[in-house]
């Protein structure tokens, strides 16, 4: 009860917490957040799976910068996809079925099952050459009644 009247009556005492021991970390900034690409493979695994989601960390590719999500080791042979250019990155990423594969300086490689744009707009990273296909979506009669309905 005399905490409470002390607070209330504006005397309680104020004792500012030491920063000697605190083990809060700032709220990390997408600045950065950019992929060092002179590292092994588990160095950039451990980068991009450290940042998901937030702020997540980037790379620039054709220009803008493109955040990398959902990360993995990969233990097999190189496998088969379109090369593509980033920026920085001693060896060019290969956009395969699986997703986008990137190397670590020491040869290995890290898969990267997501890619998200400036924009806002994010993908699977399998299909980085195919994102600006869109698909109109046709309804049938059924459909374009039930729409109606609906509306």
């Amino acid at each position: 009860v005399e905490a409470v009247h002390l607070i209330a009556d504006g005397k309680a005492p104020r004792i500012p917490q030491p920063k000697e021991g605190a083990t809060y970390e700032g709220i990390q900034k997408k600045e950065n957040a950019e992929i060092s690409w002179d590292q092994p493979a588990a160095a950039l695994h451990n980068w991009i799976r450290g940042h998901d989601k937030v702020p997540g960390a980037w790379a620039t590719i054709d220009g803008q910068a493109v955040t990398f999500y959902g990360s993995s080791l990969l233990d097999a042979s190189v496998p088969t996809g379109q090369e593509l250019e980033i920026k920085g990155a001693s060896r060019p990423g290969l956009v395969t079925k699986n997703g986008l594969v990137i190397f670590g300086n020491d040869g290995k490689m890290v898969l990267v099952r997501n890619l998200q744009f400036q924009d806002g707009k994010m993908i699977p990273a399998s299909k980085y050459f195919s994102a600006d296909d869109t698909a109109a979506l046709e309804l049938t009669e059924e459909e374009k009644k039930m729409a109606e309905d609906i509306r």
